[in-house]
């Protein structure tokens, strides 16, 4: 999953967010599939979806969509039906985020089946929602978003994005991107943060491991 520098940094940076969705959701669901994987581990990648989903989908709703109906007001129709789409999102989210993990008898494969249950839906609907969403999202990106108005909105999804789990991000960006398109990408950054991306890297691997394979 790469895509190519020639594009704009728009849709580039779009894609690979929207590629890291994709990698993440399935991850959770074939890892809570699988009783070797912790139960912390499950719950660090729900926490880290939960939040990133809403929150990618609250600024393309509250900032993007506005920018791109400015310019474009007969994508009404388009955006208004995947704005409908988030709705949903959010309904499947709120499901994810209530399975309580926690230690007890006989809870373990209660949490594991709820967890598989509820992480399989919201992989489902990111999967098709990103399938509806890009062939209006991606051509509106490339003709009415300038490089400067997309710079100052991604900035702004820097500086507002909750900081959980913020090292996998990292990981699912090395993972589905080419180095030159993730360096595009990590150099919006903070400044404080880029001397931390090392370490941030090498827990992103060992966590996505233990996802993978199990302790």
């Amino acid at each position: 999953m790469t895509t190519e520098l020639n594009d704009s940094a728009a849709v580039l940076e779009t894609r690979l967010a929207h590629n890291v969705h994709r990698v993440a959701t399935t991850l959770l669901a074939d890892a809570a599939g699988r009783p070797g994987v912790p139960l912390p581990a499950l719950a660090q990648l729900r926490d880290f979806l939960v939040v990133n989903l809403r929150h990618h989908h609250e600024t393309e709703d509250h900032d993007l969509w506005p920018q791109i109906l400015s310019a474009a007001p007969e994508t009404a129709q388009g955006l208004d039906a995947l704005t409908d789409e988030h709705h949903e999102l959010d309904e499947a989210l709120d499901r994810l985020a209530a399975v309580a993990v926690t230690d007890g008898p006989g809870s373990d494969e209660m949490i594991r089946s709820e967890m598989h249950a509820a992480a399989s839906a919201v992989r489902d609907v990111v999967h098709r929602h990103l399938d509806h969403e890009e062939p209006i999202l991606f051509p509106a990106l490339r003709a009415h978003i300038s490089p400067a108005a997309w710079t100052d909105f991604a900035q702004q999804v820097i500086a507002t994005t909750p900081p959980v789990a913020g090292h996998l991000m990292i990981g699912f960006l090395d993972e589905v991107g080419t180095s030159a398109e993730v360096q595009l990408v990590l150099k919006g950054l903070p400044e404080p943060v880029h001397p931390l991306l090392p370490a941030m890297r090498s827990q992103a691997v060992e966590d996505l491991r233990v996802l993978r394979e199990g302790s």
